[in-house]
């Protein structure tokens, strides 16, 4: 195989894993119902000054399927990491007990889990484009090696291959893009 196409490939394959790796990383943030500790990833809190993940202030834990726990390292700092999850607009109510915030996590009506839904399908639209990107970007690479003097048998035969490397990544997206569906929508 041409070293043109060899390294069009690689190129392109490394796109599309980031890709899918982005897809996923998005959809994890997409909660199914479940409680779990990355749902209060997009929580800042007002520390000392400075806006900073609540991780990296507390310990949150999800102590059963519809329960997080929150437990700040300073009892000072309870107020605003109350304060910080009500304003990240997460349909959380933070409950203090004077040690730790207690978080129930409301069921999932029929219509949130349709919203959710369209926006995984978003996400995986996103991830498509970037796909199709990683495609017209070997391709460009291959027509420009193409002007340096790759044969035509040559430039077809690696339009083909990065198109199979296309049609299996976007096959990988559909997959996570089910598994997440259906995780959403079953109760």
């Amino acid at each position: 195989m041409n070293e043109e196409i060899t390294m069009a490939l690689d190129d392109a394959k490394d796109k599309m894993d980031k890709a899918i790796g982005r897809l996923e990383g998005e959809l994890s943030k997409i909660r199914a119902g479940k409680a779990h500790p990355s749902m209060l990833e997009p929580v800042r809190v007002d520390y000392y000054g400075s806006m900073t993940p609540v991780s990296q202030v507390a310990n949150v834990n999800s102590t059963d399927a519809r329960t997080l726990v929150v437990q700040p390292w300073e009892k000072g700092m309870l107020d605003p990491i109350a304060t910080g999850i009500i304003n990240a607009n997460l349909g959380l109510n933070p409950m203090n007990n004077g040690e730790v915030l207690i978080i129930n996590v409301p069921p999932l009506t029929e219509e949130r889990r349709r919203e959710l839904s369209k926006r995984a399908r978003s996400e995986g639209e996103g991830a498509r484009v970037g796909i199709r990107n990683a495609r017209k970007d070997a391709n460009d690479y291959l027509k420009a090696a193409k002007d340096d003097g790759m044969s035509e048998d040559d430039l077809k035969k690696g339009e083909q291959m990065v198109q199979d490397l296309t049609n299996t990544y976007t096959t990988k997206v559909e997959d996570v893009l089910a598994a997440k569906e259906a995780d959403i929508m079953t109760i």
